[in-house]
C-alpha cells in the first residue's frame, strides 16, 4: 500500500443483515466520492470463503478492478491487530495513506457509525 491510498473495510460475514443493508451499500453509493478524495482501493473482507465473497460482489454489481473482495475464513489479518468477534472479524474501517494509517476504527455494536463510507469520508 506504500503508493496508494487504501481502504480496509472488515465486515462480519457477507449478506449478513447490516452488511448487506447498510455497511456494503455506503461504500457502493460513496465510491465516486471516495476516488474524488483520492482513494484508490476498497478492500472488504469477511470471514467467508472465496466462492460466497465473490457471489456477494456480483450480487452487488462489483465490477470496479480497483475494489477486492478479500475472503477470511481464518481471520488472520484481524486476530493480527486484535480486532475479532468470537471466530469472525470485527467491523472496522482503515485508511491507509501511502503506507501511513490516518484512521483506524472498530465498530462496538451492530452499527456503521464508525466504519462506513461516510465515516471514512468525514476524516479524509
Amino acid at each position: 500500500f506504500k503508493d496508494k491510498k487504501v481502504i480496509i473495510v472488515a465486515v462480519p460475514g457477507a449478506f449478513t443483515p447490516t452488511c448487506q443493508a447498510s455497511h456494503l451499500p455506503s461504500y457502493i453509493k460513496n465510491r465516486e466520492a471516495l476516488k474524488a478524495k483520492g482513494v484508490d482501493r476498497v478492500i472488504v473482507i469477511a470471514y467467508n470463503d472465496a466462492f460466497v465473497m465473490s457471489a456477494w460482489g456480483k450480487a452487488n454489481g462489483i465490477k470496479d478492478k480497483d475494489d477486492f473482495f478479500i475472503f477470511a475464513d481464518d481471520c488472520d489479518f484481524s486476530k493480527s491487530i486484535g480486532w475479532v468477534m468470537g471466530l469472525r472479524t470485527a467491523r472496522y474501517a482503515i485508511v491507509v495513506d501511502h503506507g501511513k494509517v490516518v484512521y483506524a476504527e472498530r465498530e462496538s455494536g451492530l452499527g456503521v457509525e464508525k466504519s462506513s463510507a461516510e465515516a471514512v469520508l468525514a476524516i479524509l
